[in-house]
């Protein structure tokens, strides 16, 4: 019978020390990045919120620019909000989860979408990110240069405020209201940025369901006019900058040794 030296110090070969070695500088490589970018997201959403709330002392010029809008919008024939939110009024088992979608979905999916990037398609997670800061910047932009008022402060035209008719109101009355600026209703960042992260993840995918995707910035639009948060024009500019920031990018993917990363099943 063998005698067990159970005080004897483990050995580890050389190659098994470097293999430790490497999987510790990773897990510890990850860590750092991961804190890295949560830096970089809180950033960028603390100079939004900075921004929308220099800008939101803007309340008779918001109005004007909604007028504005809505007589543009008239002359381009363009589909009518009231009709679509009238929709949303009449029907209480449609109202509910509109303004649910508004008040949640936004954020979080967004920080799933992200995350699920970073994890698992760092090469899309950089691009997208990149492209989310790019859009955000310039909506910040046009919030400050042109204020315009949501179509749920025109009930002179029918609309209505369907989150404070049926509940789940994110908003406070405008002129109390410090953390917010509610006159910031173009471009539409919950369309912009439904419809990037839409885009993102069919681009880092392969299911043949990715495409099933798109449904999140279409309902988007939809619940983002329903609730009376927005015009039609919020997201056609949205969609316009996203277009132009996609267009600015470095083309990342086609330098050579840069093939885009794909990690664990390539059909997902």
């Amino acid at each position: 019978m063998v005698a067990l030296d159970l005080d004897a110090p483990v050995r580890v070969s050389p190659s098994g020390t470097g293999v430790i070695d490497r999987t510790r500088a990773a897990v510890h490589g990850r860590g750092r990045e991961a804190v890295v970018q949560l830096v970089v997201i809180t950033v960028l959403y603390l100079t939004y919120r900075v921004g929308r709330m220099l800008a939101a002392d803007e309340q008779t010029h918001a109005l004007a620019n909604a007028r504005m809008l809505l007589t543009w919008e008239d002359r381009l024939q363009m589909p009518n909000e009231q009709a679509l939110q009238s929709i949303f009024v009449k029907h209480e088992f449609l109202a509910v989860p509109a303004n649910f979608y508004y008040a949640t979905a936004h954020f979080a999916v967004a920080i799933t979408a992200l995350l699920w990037l970073w994890t698992f398609r760092p090469m899309y997670y950089r691009v997208t990110r990149n492209l989310m800061v790019a859009l955000t910047a310039a909506a910040l932009a046009l919030h400050m240069l042109i204020p315009l008022a949501p179509p749920r402060m025109l009930p002179e035209y029918g609309f209505v405020d369907l989150a404070a008719k049926y509940g789940q109101s994110v908003y406070g009355p405008p002129d109390t209201d410090t953390l917010s600026n509610q006159f910031a209703a173009m471009p539409s960042l919950h369309v912009g940025w439904a419809l990037l992260l839409s885009l993102g993840l069919i681009a880092a995918t392969r299911t043949q369901w990715r495409w099933l995707l798109l449904l999140h910035p279409a309902v988007t639009t939809l619940v983002v006019v329903g609730t009376g948060n927005h015009y039609w024009f919020d997201a056609i500019i949205a969609t316009a900058l996203l277009a132009v920031a996609t267009l600015l990018h470095p083309p990342v993917f086609e330098r050579p040794g840069s093939m885009p990363e794909m990690h664990g099943n390539e059909r997902i």
